[in-house]
């Protein structure tokens, strides 16, 4: 698949095949996280990579929005030392490693953890040292079925020149 089609096709998947992902696979989207742009270079990025059916379940039990964790064959905790822009590269790699997963045609989903009461709690559970923050929480695996969200089009949401320009 290439980089547009993985980009248009892209949607949250919260519901997965119990199909184990191969550690190559996981590598792979890993590395896409590990490339991403990054402010000043910094790269204050690490990746904790939870397959452990009962670890996923504790992540879910926590995370207020994340409760499909449980039920997916992976999740990546996406963490960064607390750098300037930790959240922008943070965002950043995660965002990498959503569309990575897609052209290798498994689902996922960015459950927030910067700024979530239980971001500290997740931190934890993964052995984190104090001083990484948490950026987000990725469910990834098979999909059971594709979503098709209604998404705006684009000429709802490009302006050229200035806000409500139009070409």
């Amino acid at each position: 698949m290439d980089a547009i089609e993985a980009l248009t096709t892209r949607r949250s998947v919260r519901r997965y095949l119990p199909d184990p992902v191969a550690a190559e696979t996981i590598e792979q989207i890993v590395n896409a996280g590990r490339l991403a742009p990054t402010a000043r270079n910094v790269q204050p990025w690490e990746f904790v990579v939870v397959t452990d059916p009962a670890r996923r379940a504790q992540l879910a039990a926590i995370a207020e929005y994340g409760k499909f964790i449980a039920e997916a064959p992976v999740c990546i905790v996406v963490l960064a030392k607390q750098t300037r822009y930790f959240l922008e590269d943070g965002s950043a790699a995660t965002t990498n490693m959503l569309n990575a997963a897609r052209a290798l045609g498994l689902g996922s989903c960015w459950v927030a953890g910067d700024k979530k009461p239980y971001a500290h709690e997740i931190t934890k559970l993964v052995d984190a040292p104090d001083k990484m923050r948490l950026v987000s929480l990725i469910a990834l695996g098979y999909p059971v079925d594709m979503p098709a969200p209604q998404k705006r089009t684009l000429d709802q949401v490009i302006h050229w020149e200035s806000f409500g320009g139009r070409r």
